[in-house]
């Protein structure tokens, strides 16, 4: 439970090495004690919170491009930049055609931009943005956000097969993955709860429905519940069907994802993985309690918005979190 600029930027006779940073390379209040701009996170806050309260989807949405964000190349916003000429950003890559939320993304930047210019990353805003989001309809934060990100560069679409954790995956895939980026087991469960918020498209799980191909239905799928999501997303399904990820609440942050999963109503092949493993499965049973899951939510969060960070001299603050500055 991540993305030199895609247009051709060449390099002759020079060769950068680049260090990626870690989440211990980032502090709070980064931008009211080191680059006199106190009003940034407010700033974002502000805009966030308007817009979430017009549209209560975009907490899943703007968490989702975090997940995707710093699950390829770091927490650098390099999901946000758009294709330029022929090399494809990450934002062209399947997984990442149903993203949404960029717009709120924009509008902050741009609010930021007026108040603190050439200050505030990218890549700060969408954490802080993503965390706002989630966290509205609680008045409070569910997890800290340091800050000090910079911008990346690159962004390519051919980056994203391999880092970025598939609804497909088994528990094997998923958990080498989560190793790459220096999160254990428990991020793993923790972080696959954000399932609890948001929709998916019949396309990421529709195979379950159809598991031999002779219409029979996942085993490891409740099957009550298989009934309901074929009455939703008959075969073929249609591209622009949703359903809801938990099937007790899409639209509030609980635990009741984890529930779910127990009882087999897990919607992806990747949330039943997590019953495949005995650890993770005693995890997802402990994370059925509101105040367990939401206590390690808040760690793994923390440790996912430190993956690879630029910082310092590294990357830079873009001025259109869309483009890289000329």
């Amino acid at each position: 439970m991540r993305f030199v600029l895609s247009v051709g930027f060449l390099l002759i006779s020079l060769v950068v090495v680049v260090k990626a940073g870690s989440a211990s390379d980032l502090i709070p209040n980064f931008y009211k004690i080191t680059r006199n701009c106190p009003q940034a996170e407010k700033l974002v806050r502000q805009v966030t919170w308007a817009k979430v309260r017009k549209d209560p989807t975009l907490g899943a949405k703007l968490l989702r491009v975090h997940y995707h964000d710093c699950f390829v190349r770091g927490c650098d916003a390099s999901i946000l930049l758009d294709t330029v000429g022929t090399n494809q950003s990450e934002k062209e890559a399947r997984p990442n055609l149903t993203l949404g939320g960029f717009e709120v993304i924009d509008e902050i930047k741009t609010r930021v931009e007026r108040v603190c210019p050439g200050i505030v990353s990218c890549a700060d805003i969408l954490a802080l943005a993503a965390r706002d989001a989630v966290s509205f309809p609680f008045k409070k934060s569910l997890w800290d956000v340091d800050t000090g990100r910079k911008d990346g560069r690159v962004s390519l679409v051919s980056d994203v097969t391999g880092n970025l954790p598939s609804p497909f995956s088994d528990f094997q895939t998923l958990s080498n993955i989560f190793l790459s980026k220096d999160l254990d087991i428990n991020d793993l469960v923790a972080l696959s709860g954000a399932h609890t918020i948001g929709v998916a498209h019949c396309s990421s799980f529709s195979r379950r429905l159809n598991f031999t191909g002779k219409g029979d239905s996942d085993p490891s799928l409740d099957p009550d519940y298989a009934a309901f999501l074929k009455r939703q997303c008959p075969n073929p399904p249609n591209a622009t069907t949703t359903v809801g990820m938990d099937p007790n609440s899409t639209l509030s942050f609980d635990s009741h994802y984890f529930s779910a999963v127990n009882r087999n109503q897990g919607l992806f092949q990747s949330d039943a993985a997590l019953l495949t493993n005995t650890t993770s499965a005693k995890i997802v049973t402990q994370f059925e309690s509101p105040a367990a899951f939401l206590t390690q939510f808040r760690r793994s969060m923390m440790k996912m918005g430190g993956i690879q960070v630029l910082v310092g001299d590294e990357g830079e603050i873009r001025k259109n979190c869309r483009v890289v500055n000329p």
